[in-house]
């Protein structure tokens, strides 16, 4: 049996609202969060801006401490308790995963939060990486009330639960203003 996949979600802010928007999935929409500087189109390291444009997701992690496996149309890989993401710009490993402890500035993917339960790596600045230009931009889980994110996109878990099996290696998300 083939799955059906989405082959767009659009993303945009709210009318009002530049850190909250809309995830456009097919035709169901989700309330999302986005960055503390909305969103546009000069991404930069910490500026906490949500960078307009098209992405692939490159694959997903979730907390197996914590979840059960999500159903997933992506390749989905449990966080490792060592598990981190590099920041630093001057990095030869800037913007990738890497392991912890880890010399340079990073984030830990195994959060004590429940941001990072679930995970969606977005495609930001990958292929080619540019330095400075910002790092790790996720699809994860909101905090309450829809706060900002650090330029990523968050949706509750109800939600992303829903929208994970209907995302495939070809689902683009578009986000723009």
């Amino acid at each position: 049996m083939t799955r059906l996949f989405l082959r767009r979600i659009l993303v945009h802010s709210r009318p009002g609202s530049p850190t909250q928007g809309l995830l456009i999935a097919g035709s169901t929409v989700f309330r999302c969060a986005l960055g503390r500087s909305g969103i546009g189109r000069a991404k930069r390291e910490g500026d906490g801006l949500t960078p307009v444009g098209v992405y692939p997701a490159l694959g997903a992690f979730w907390r197996a401490d914590r979840l059960p496996r999500p159903r997933a149309g992506l390749p989905l890989s449990p966080i490792k308790p060592d598990q981190g993401w590099c920041e630093v710009p001057a990095d030869r490993n800037y913007n990738r995963a890497v392991k912890l402890p880890y010399p340079a500035s990073t984030e830990s993917m195994r959060r004590d939060d429940h941001l990072y339960d679930i995970v969606l790596d977005l495609a930001w600045n990958r292929r080619p990486i540019r330095k400075g230009k910002g790092s790790a931009i996720f699809l994860h889980l909101a905090r309450p009330g829809y706060s900002p994110t650090q330029g990523c996109i968050a949706l509750t878990r109800g939600d992303l639960m829903k929208l994970l099996p209907r995302i495939g290696p070809r689902t683009l998300f578009e986000v723009r203003r």
